[in-house]
């Protein structure tokens, strides 16, 4: 079982403007397709986190013929939240990504993320299927494959890397709101959670923001 990351250049001129915007707006830093369903009636929905403006990309969709509804959230916040319903018969170069990549022998890891013009993902299974989507991918798709590894692996999944303490911390400390900012809680607030001493919660955070940071630096993080 392989681990492969690719990245998928759309031809912005061929897709629907609302995934240009997605892809090409300078208001948004970075988007993400959080999750997607395919419902009966060939609706597809689709969550998107959206780092930046993304009220002109919630126009541009509900302008487009074939986005049966498009839904915003948290708008006021560094990171917003689009749901959409898509007819993809009316739509079809709107998720096309995720076409490409639905075939036997490979499972998408969520997100796919969108930045700078191209998408980026990560799929697990058969190299021999990921080849059919390269064979079988549109022209309105540049495929490539940029890493080849073996799965399960500390590169595949960052967070195997940690132990059961720093998870924990990690997962208490954003609980309590250790990450928003202004920061909504403190190593003593982590601390008490987990019933450590401050001193070791602090410990297993740094311990597991310095893996996960390492992670994503060597490339293979969720964010590519």
């Amino acid at each position: 079982m392989k681990h492969i990351r690719i990245t998928v250049r759309p031809d912005l001129a061929r897709a629907p403007p609302f995934v240009a915007a997605l892809l090409d707006d300078a208001d948004v830093t970075e988007a993400r397709a959080v999750d997607w369903n395919r419902a009966a009636g060939e609706t597809t929905t689709h969550l998107y986190a959206v780092e930046g403006d993304a009220v002109p990309f919630s126009e541009a969709a509900r302008d487009t013929p074939g986005v049966e509804s498009v839904t915003l959230s948290a708008v006021d916040e560094p990171t917003s939240y689009a749901l959409l319903d898509v007819r993809d018969d009316e739509v079809p170069t709107f998720g096309v990504v995720e076409d490409a990549l639905a075939r036997a022998g490979l499972v998408v890891r969520r997100p796919l993320v969108y930045r700078d013009g191209r998408i980026h993902g990560h799929v697990v299974g058969d190299p021999g299927a990921v080849g059919a989507v390269l064979d079988a991918a549109p022209d309105s798709l540049d495929v490539r494959v940029d890493a080849v590894g073996e799965f399960p692996s500390p590169r595949a999944s960052p967070t195997s890397r940690l132990s059961d303490r720093q998870r924990e911390a990690l997962e208490a400390a954003l609980a309590l709101g250790y990450y928003q900012r202004p920061r909504g809680a403190t190593h003593e607030d982590v601390a008490e959670r987990v019933d450590c001493a401050p001193a070791t919660a602090s410990e297993h955070l740094q311990k597991a923001e310095a893996k996960l940071v390492r992670a994503v630096v060597e490339g293979v993080g969720v964010t590519v």
